[in-house]
């Protein structure tokens, strides 16, 4: 029972990671609309831009 639960746990992690991703990459791609609360972009997500 134990193992089963863990293959699900690691199966799901996965999935968490893969979904993040695609966020990321969906977000660096477009600007907040009220300039003020646009917040600092990280270094590593700059490497994700499309252009």
């Amino acid at each position: 029972m134990k193992e089963k639960f863990l293959k699900i746990g690691i199966k799901f992690d996965k999935i968490l990671a893969a979904m993040a991703i695609m966020v990321t990459v969906a977000n660096i791609n477009s600007a907040c609309l009220f300039i003020t609360n646009q917040p600092k972009m990280p270094e590593k997500a700059k490497e994700l831009r499309k252009f």
